[in-house]
């Protein structure tokens, strides 16, 4: 089995799969990737059945060394660096899958998270109640330590490239409800530009603007239920938009839910960036996932070999001002 050796952990990077379903119950958040087509994407790229297992990076990029391969990694975000082959250096970018051998070494740097790694034949790694995914809150998996071993599948055949896979702009389309607030709170909701805080993690976005006014019953309800995409608003009216890693339930009323077609955009917004909302109706938000279905089943048909893809035009589109390397 093919084996990548930890040289460097990074900074928030985690193993994520699909998610972790059945157990909400008993109060286990779905945690998984944050973005689950871009997981998908990696997946694509590596070789891998797309439901696998995937490295999610946050912060900065760990350094891998190839002990036994080959292998493929499937390489998904605003990445680039180097990987080293009996001692000689060759610059590589991402949206691509790049096949390894024993003895590689891969170096990137993160230009903007989320980045994503995918691997042949799927990321091994222990299984807690059904998934890979780690939720560090309550020890499901744990944060990856130099001298960690990864696991993977056997890898062959050509190097693949990719155009992007767009994750979408404009405001954050939600449903409103379930919870009753005043129509011209909605409105004010609708019609302001939200601040990324600085505290956001996977849990969730905590947002600074307008003050929110609640409806008769007040913040504080009986507490029920809650999602990824759930729109709590607290005491403070200041939202909180849940993330994978959300709690299960919750007492704070919420102003909306945003659609399934728009919750791995949740991803993409840093601490001081801004974002909107935007109110839709069920059949808007159905239209809207079939509509993403259909983009991603595109953007697969669109994986080419090295040589029978256009390169420039990926780096052109792939990173701000055309940029490839951080140098």
């Amino acid at each position: 089995m093919p084996r990548l050796i930890v040289e460097n952990p990074g900074l928030g990077v985690s193993i994520q799969d699909k998610g972790r379903f059945g157990f909400r119950h008993l109060g286990v958040p779905v945690s998984g990737a944050l973005d689950q087509s871009w997981r998908a994407a990696a997946n694509c790229l590596a070789g891998a059945p797309e439901d696998a297992a995937v490295l999610e990076i946050l912060l900065a990029a760990p350094v891998l060394r190839v002990e036994r391969g080959p292998v493929r990694l499937g390489l998904v975000g605003a990445l680039s660096g180097v990987f080293t082959r009996d001692g000689v250096e060759e610059r590589i970018g991402c949206w691509r899958g790049l096949l390894l051998q024993t003895g590689d070494r891969l170096a990137l740097k993160v230009f903007r998270a989320p980045a994503y790694f995918g691997f042949s034949g799927g990321l091994d790694a222990a299984v807690f109640l059904g998934s890979r995914s780690t939720y560090a809150r309550a020890g499901l998996g744990r944060a990856l330590a130099a001298g960690d071993a990864l696991c993977c599948g056997d890898a062959d055949g050509d190097d693949f490239f990719a155009p992007p896979l767009a994750s979408g702009e404009g405001a954050l389309r939600f449903i409103p409800g379930p919870q009753d607030f005043p129509p011209e709170t909605l409105a004010a909701f609708a019609g302001a530009r939200w601040t990324v805080r600085a505290e956001s993690d996977r849990m969730g976005l905590r947002l600074a603007g307008p003050c929110l006014a609640h409806g008769p019953s007040g913040a504080s309800i009986v507490s029920d239920g809650v999602t990824p995409g759930a729109i709590q608003v607290p005491g403070d009216g200041q939202p909180i938009l849940l993330r994978a890693d959300g709690q299960t339930s919750g007492g704070y009323a919420k102003i909306g839910c945003v659609i399934s077609a728009d919750i791995d955009r949740m991803a993409h917004f840093l601490p001081g960036e801004t974002l909107a909302f935007v109110a839709v109706d069920h059949a808007e938000a159905a239209r809207a996932r079939r509509q993403k279905r259909d983009a991603f089943a595109e953007w697969r048909q669109q994986r080419a070999p090295v040589g029978g893809f256009d390169e420039g035009r990926l780096w052109s589109e792939n990173l701000i001002g055309g940029a490839i390397f951080g140098e």
